[in-house]
């Protein structure tokens, strides 16, 4: 374990600024570039994929090189494949460490899960058994990303569509135990609390509640499909391609009246929709940050 980064000596301040906490920030495309950098819309803060950022020029960096003039950034990682038996891809580990040292981001954030096995990429985000074997190979993973960045980083709580049998503790103490031992932070994605509950007939808020919610540094919002299983239950799909659900928005509220307000995203990362339309995402986001995030902090039970 790295000693120096599980004291959490190293700022969070990157960039230049931190993430603004009592208003929100949205997933950033190359498509909304012109509406960024008008005068006349809510959104403070922008997060960007790593993985579409990893080359040494062209369009869209130039873009992002502009955007970071005005904005802070959350660089979001979705190939670094903490989870895997395998070591981790160096080649790739250093392509983010050239894009990081380069953009300055507030907070890097990648998931628990895995998407690399045996020199292959799978384009997913796979799930992982919580037990002893797993967790002393993501910790492993993450003190080696940690130093190499030579910063904390944010760890989301994945989606999943199925569960191991193999397991000998909870996905909160799994988390819990990653985040003391690391230094990292979490990144709680509400969106995937919610489907996993559906999808596994567990509740949200005892999830989230058995949550360090001391250390959620970043909040994420989206919106699902909704599918059937064989059995003809239903099945959420992450999809991040709607609004953000009254279910999601309700889960939302109570976290931040037990917290107080929290960097916020709402992601929406296909069938994108008009700028507007995510601008107004954000502004439903914002509204309850003012309205509900003003409680004490850890003082309400979710």
């Amino acid at each position: 374990m790295n000693t120096a980064l599980s004291s959490r000596s190293i700022s969070h301040r990157f960039g230049g600024a931190a993430l603004p906490k009592d208003v929100a920030g949205a997933s950033y495309k190359p498509c909304y570039f012109e509406d960024t950098l008008t005068d006349d819309h809510p959104i403070s803060w922008f997060e960007v994929h790593a993985e579409n950022y990893m080359m040494d020029g062209g369009p869209v960096r130039d873009q992002l090189e502009q955007l970071r003039q005005h904005f802070p950034i959350s660089c979001h990682g979705v190939g670094l494949s903490i989870g895997s038996i395998d070591p981790l891809d160096q080649i790739h580990l250093n392509r983010i460490k050239a894009l990081v040292d380069w953009l300055e981001p507030t907070v890097f954030s990648e998931h628990l899960a895995w998407s690399s096995h045996g020199g292959y990429f799978l384009n997913d985000l796979l799930p992982l058994p919580y037990n002893r074997s797993t967790l002393l190979r993501v910790i492993q993973h993450i003190d080696q990303v940690q130093e190499k960045l030579q910063r904390p980083i944010l760890l989301e709580n994945p989606s999943t569509y199925l569960q191991f049998g193999d397991q000998d503790m909870t996905e909160p103490q799994f988390l819990l135990e990653v985040v003391r031992r690391t230094g990292c932070e979490l990144l709680l994605d509400i969106n995937n609390a919610h489907i996993n509950a559906v999808n596994h007939n567990s509740c949200a808020r005892e999830f989230i509640n058995a949550l360090p919610l001391d250390a959620v540094g970043e909040i994420h919002l989206a919106g699902f499909f909704t599918d059937k299983d064989k059995q003809g239950a239903p099945l959420l799909i992450d999809s991040h391609n709607k609004p953000v659900s009254s279910e999601v928005w309700a889960l939302f509220e109570d976290v931040i009246k037990c917290t107080g307000p929290i960097s916020t995203l709402i992601e929406w990362d296909d069938d994108l929709p008009a700028f507007k339309e995510l601008a107004d995402e954000v502004v439903k986001a914002n509204d309850r940050l003012a309205t509900h995030g003003q409680t004490n902090k850890y003082h309400v039970a979710i």
